[in-house]
């Protein structure tokens, strides 16, 4: 396997023209396959089938004998069987705990609008000219979304083995009109990083100057483990509690990818504060929410050893996918000095950077053979990758034939995109 910045523009010429023969081929295949979201399997919905059943026409009372049928008017915050496993997995008292619908990014986009037309605790932040966010990047685009529909500035923050770069961000808070950060605190997404214990003490001790600075700490990959001993993330209101910064951070979760994508549970943790703020602009948002689904997710799991369980399910079927995905990117691209990736023990994605300058090219060249993937730039603000290199992989969609071939064309893409812009670079003089 030659190192492809060693090679003579001849050699790379030779090169590249094996490589489109080989592309070409699978253009005559005539492929529609999808590695772009991070979308559970077939696989891995019919493990969660039995929720369908957990509760019939005769099952609508909760362990309370409250009438589940009626209380979707009532009990804002959720039922209690429901709270008490968000609340053991998030490892905060049930008081702490609103059981939410279906999503978690509503969640978020609906407490980023409270800040905006009510505040955090205050002044409106519309009211306060320009706004801005800290955004660790590569980073998850649906966060960056919700900035730019309320026009909120995102400040990237380079990613490292640790979490974001916290030097960086001790910079940025001294700016009061920076308000907020968002936070893929485990199994980040794209990288897969869990954010260290010296990374979420930092974050902890942060003495933002705006004192209405809060962090979405989005914890969608909570118990989703790719080996059996997976990371482990501290509590971060453990650690905001030594430092009396109980009001800073906002997490949120769901079992969007545990159960159905979009007829899971979602719930959001906060200090007493925060949580008697956001029930507040609740009860004039909702009557409240769907408590059947909340319901038969208890019916289904039983308690949180119940759905930790379930993951395990999950596990078996996502930790082979992602080892074809990575034994094709070490055998297809490792030694060629074109790429490198990560390997991640948990989440939904691998993070590919390749040769700086060719993302785009490898999503056109995807594309054009038949496999979908995100966009190229949308894991970074506005979609603007400044170094056009890195892509999100998913690999839980495909089954694992349609994968395997994915990656294989994946890889050989990555190569032809490599050699162009290596033929484009002047040579250097000897």
């Amino acid at each position: 396997m030659p190192d492809y910045k060693s090679l003579t523009k001849d050699e790379l010429r030779q090169e590249q023209k094996e490589l489109m023969e080989a592309y070409r081929n699978y253009q005559a295949m005539g492929l529609t396959l999808d590695m772009s979201r991070g979308k559970p399997g077939t696989d891995q919905l019919s493990v969660s089938n039995g929720l369908l059943d957990a509760i019939t026409s005769r099952d609508w009372d909760d362990d309370n004998n409250h009438s589940l049928r009626y209380l979707n008017y009532g009990l804002l915050t959720g039922i209690d069987e429901c709270k008490e496993i968000f609340a053991a997995l998030l490892d905060v008292p049930m008081d702490n705990v609103i059981v939410c619908g279906n999503s978690s990014l509503n969640q978020m986009f609906d407490y980023i609008t409270q800040c905006m037309l009510t505040g955090s605790d205050g002044t409106p932040w519309k009211d306060q000219g320009e706004i801005k966010f800290i955004c660790p990047s590569p980073g998850y685009d649906r966060h960056f979304a919700i900035c730019e529909y309320y026009g909120i500035k995102m400040i990237p923050v380079a990613m490292n083995d640790e979490g974001p770069d916290m030097n960086a961000v001790e910079t940025l808070i001294q700016d009061p009109s920076v308000k907020g950060m968002f936070c893929v605190p485990k199994y980040s997404n794209p990288t897969g990083v869990t954010y260290s214990h010296n990374t979420v003490e930092r974050i902890a001790a942060m003495e933002p100057a705006a004192k209405d600075f809060r962090i979405i700490w989005d914890n969608a990959y909570i118990v989703h483990d790719l080996t059996s001993k997976g990371d482990v993330l501290d509590n971060i209101f453990e650690s905001l509690h030594r430092y009396g910064h109980d009001d800073m951070v906002i997490e949120f979760t769901s079992t969007s990818k545990i159960s159905f994508p979009g007829a899971g549970v979602a719930a959001l943790a906060a200090s007493d504060r925060n949580i008697q703020i956001i029930k507040n602009r609740l009860k004039y948002q909702t009557i409240g929410y769907d408590k059947l689904n909340q319901y038969r997710h208890v019916k289904f799991y039983k308690n949180v050893d119940g759905l930790k369980n379930y993951m395990r399910l999950h596990r078996n079927i996502l930790g082979p996918k992602f080892k074809i995905v990575l034994y094709e990117f070490e055998h297809k691209l490792g030694g060629y000095n074109i790429a490198k990736w990560s390997n991640p023990k948990g989440g939904y994605f691998i993070n590919l950077d390749v040769y700086p300058g060719t993302a785009k090219r490898v999503w056109e060249l995807c594309r054009d053979a038949g496999v979908t993937l995100t966009n190229a730039g949308a894991t970074y603000p506005y979609g603007i990758d400044p170094e056009d290199k890195n892509l999100r992989i998913a690999p839980s969609y495909p089954p694992v034939d349609e994968l395997l071939t994915a990656t294989k064309l994946l890889c050989l893409c990555v190569k032809i995109a490599a050699t162009e812009k290596l033929l484009e670079e002047p040579e250097e003089e000897e």
